[in-house]
């Protein structure tokens, strides 16, 4: 899923050639993108694109050859001045007066001619890696290089016109590589040889072939007429391009230069928390546009804290919830802000609790999770690998808001985005924090084979080398649970054993349960609260806060009525969460339907059966409380079949099921038998919230 769609699309002819451009956000002042080398589109730009346009007007369009544009048929098509007239017929078609460019690549090129040639209608001038004949590039890439015909192509070989238009693909596989030679690139990569399979070898030797054919003059003299502000950045480990193009076109032009020390081509893509906030500052230095401003000082003696609560989960925002109560009888003064998404704000709410208005700037990870999911199928490692473009919009927001207001402490629970890009970039931590998870380390599915268990394995080496690179950087690390619940597992090939590394890392709050069932009113007395009859089994069916058990529940439907012929008591109250429209469900009549409820956890207490996915919150609430309970795992969720259900086994608590194995008859029969379960589990900490707070009081 996307993190921001264009409000506007549409497609500018020039000379018979379609460009296709996308507006975005809207504002007084105006970025336009523009498209690199045409062998990607304007994807690449997908980690600038949704945060700019809460404060911009944002243009992008994609280069001839590639992506939604038109192919022209010959060399003459992609000439050095089409690129510059495009985008001048792009401005015009989208009422652009004027606006900043950006430029990647060779598309550095195109904005030093379009900020030479029309500087009426450039303020400021951004590139990465800019592309500049005025240098020498790498050897390999000489066009002695590209026109040399040869019976072997290895390495840079593969750069060459004989290779291309049949080995197309190798060639993207390979170059793509070598715009990303930072370690821990899989997705960047991917991201880029996807993007390269809407071209072909063909159009891009043209592509070559045209740069001498143009009648716009790229010397030194059309750097020099550049007068507007520019900023240039450039990777000190580009393999693509020497960082002596951007320091001479610096030279040219009094530029802002910064190179950044371990970055490849492409930093945009793989630094973007970087890129964006150097962008963001360059443009309020020289245009004075949008930038956070500091919020008044606190008052003296006033702490205040900023709550990141996950959102893929109503549990974690109870247990949230929980730490904080706990964490304000020791810091009675403590004011908390909680930056949160649906369903999570909704909890929040009815808590009484602060939702900060950056909330609402957030892109949906509930939504993402729904639309990667399958018929209770959710791979959640890879879910998460293509979230990255909603991950980093959502650490933008964050940043701002750390910026704006100095808070004495952010809590995060399982905050990927703000652990990833504040380990990336230590210098963007603005106050103390403290991480929360329940799982540490991603888990590969045996269907996923060896390239996923590569994947996985490489995940964990840099969250592992990110750790241990820059200890200081979490002020305090929780695992949410026991040492004994971490799983016997390795990290990886060559890394580490989780149960070695972890506690030595980590500090163990025991388990955190949002109120734990001893604090409950007496069973009886629960029941009576709800309305559950005496003599009636009530089986309460819940499948979390997103929209992915919509199968479950249908299924677990379809044996109600079997289990109610053999149990006549029996009572069902589906529970769907606020994601799920009950309405959609056709469920028998006398099933009761329910959407949300904020005291989720005392139901489950009272209730006779649960019926649940497999996520760690309401299966641990099932267990403090004692109430059977049958969990499915969605398949491929890796965290729920290794992590949750290691936890789950330690405890002795639930009946573990498989969806796809489990037909109506025999849910319904395990349904009858959990009702008359007579065994316990091991009892469930209840002290974890009030141990978690005095672990987060230290730092405040």
């Amino acid at each position: 899923m996307r993190a921001k769609l264009p409000h506007t699309t549409g497609v500018v002819d020039r000379d018979g050639i379609g460009i296709h451009y996308e507006v975005y956000g809207e504002g007084e002042h105006t970025i336009l993108f523009l498209p690199t080398w045409s062998l990607v589109h304007s994807r690449i730009y997908k980690a600038q694109i949704p945060y700019f346009s809460d404060h911009f007007k944002v243009v992008a369009y994609d280069p001839r050859g590639n992506g939604k544009s038109d192919r022209p048929a010959t060399k003459d098509g992609y000439t050095l001045d089409h690129s510059v007239a495009d985008a001048v017929a792009v401005m015009d078609a989208t009422r652009t007066d004027k606006a900043s460019i950006f430029g990647l690549s060779y598309s550095g090129l195109v904005g030093a001619a379009l900020a030479a040639n029309h500087p009426e209608r450039v303020s400021a001038f951004i590139a990465i890696s800019a592309n500049t004949p005025l240098v020498p590039p790498y050897e390999y890439r000489k066009p002695e290089a590209f026109n040399a015909k040869r019976e072997t192509h290895e390495g840079w070989d593969k750069y060459n016109r004989y290779y291309w238009p049949e080995n197309y693909a190798d060639f993207s596989e390979f170059f793509n590589k070598q715009i990303f030679t930072e370690r821990h690139s899989t997705k960047q990569i991917e991201d880029g040889i996807a993007w390269s399979s809407e071209g072909d070898g063909e159009m891009l030797v043209m592509t070559i072939d045209s740069r001498e054919k143009g009648k716009l003059a790229v010397n030194e003299d059309m750097y020099r007429k550049i007068k507007c502000p520019v900023l240039l950045i450039h990777g000190e480990d580009d393999a693509v391009a020497p960082t002596a193009t951007s320091k001479k076109i610096a030279e040219l032009t009094d530029s802002e230069l910064h190179t950044l020390p371990g970055a490849g081509h492409a930093a945009n893509a793989r630094f973007p928390a970087k890129v964006n906030t150097l962008m963001r500052d360059f443009l309020a230095k020289s245009l004075g546009t949008w930038r956070p401003q500091k919020a008044p000082s606190k008052l003296n003696g006033e702490k205040r804290a900023l709550y990141l609560s996950s959102p893929i989960g109503l549990g974690h925002g109870r247990r949230d919830i929980a730490v904080t109560r706990e964490l304000r009888k020791l810091h009675p003064d403590l004011k908390v802000d909680w930056l949160a998404q649906d369903p999570v704000t909704r909890l929040l709410e009815a808590s009484g609790e602060t939702v900060h208005p950056a909330s609402g700037l957030l892109a949906s990870e509930s939504a993402h999770i729904e639309a990667e999911c399958g018929e209770h199928d959710l791979h959640a490692f890879q879910a998460i690998r293509s979230m990255d473009e909603i991950l980093i919009r959502n650490f933008m927001v964050f940043q701002e808001v750390v910026e704006q207001q100095d808070y004495d402490l952010v809590i995060a629970d399982e905050a990927w985005d703000v652990d990833h890009y504040w380990h990336e970039h230590p210098e963007l931590k603005k106050s103390k924090i403290a991480w929360f998870t329940d799982f540490v380390g991603w888990v590969p599915m045996p269907e996923g084979g060896a390239r996923e268990a590569f994947l996985t394995s490489d995940y964990n080496e840099e969250m592992i080398g990110h750790i241990e690179s820059h200890p200081e950087l979490r002020d305090r690390s929780i695992f949410v649970g026991a040492p004994e619940d971490i799983v016997p597992m390795s990290f990886g090939k060559d890394l580490p054993m989780m149960r070695d590394w972890v506690p030595k890392h980590f500090e163990f709050s025991g388990y955190i349960i949002g109120q734990h069932p001893s604090e409950f009113d007496m069973r009886d007395d629960l029941r009576r609260e709800f309305g559950y009859q005496p003599g009636e089994k009530v089986c309460i069916v819940t499948v979390g806060g997103s929209g992915v058990g919509n199968h479950l529940i249908r299924r677990i439907l379809q044996a109600y009525p079997i289990a109610k012929r053999q149990r006549p008591e029996l009572r069902m109250i589906v529970i769907t969460g606020p994601r799920i429209d009950p309405a959609s469900l056709n469920a028998p009549a006398d099933v009761e339907l329910m959407s949300f409820v904020p005291d989720l956890d005392r139901r489950l207490a009272a209730c006779d059966l649960a019926v649940v996915q497999g996520g760690l919150t309401t299966c641990m609430e099932l267990a403090a409380a004692g109430t059977p309970f049958l969990y499915f795992p969605l398949r491929n969720h890796f965290e729920q079949n290794f992590h949750v259900a290691h936890r789950l086994d330690r405890y002795g608590a639930g009946r573990r099921m498989s969806f796809a194995d489990s037909n109506p008859d025999q849910i319904a029969a395990a349904m009858v038998e959990e009702l008359t379960f007579t065994g316990a589990s091991k009892p469930v900490e209840s002290d974890g919230a009030r141990r978690a707070a005095a672990m987060l009081a230290d730092l405040l």
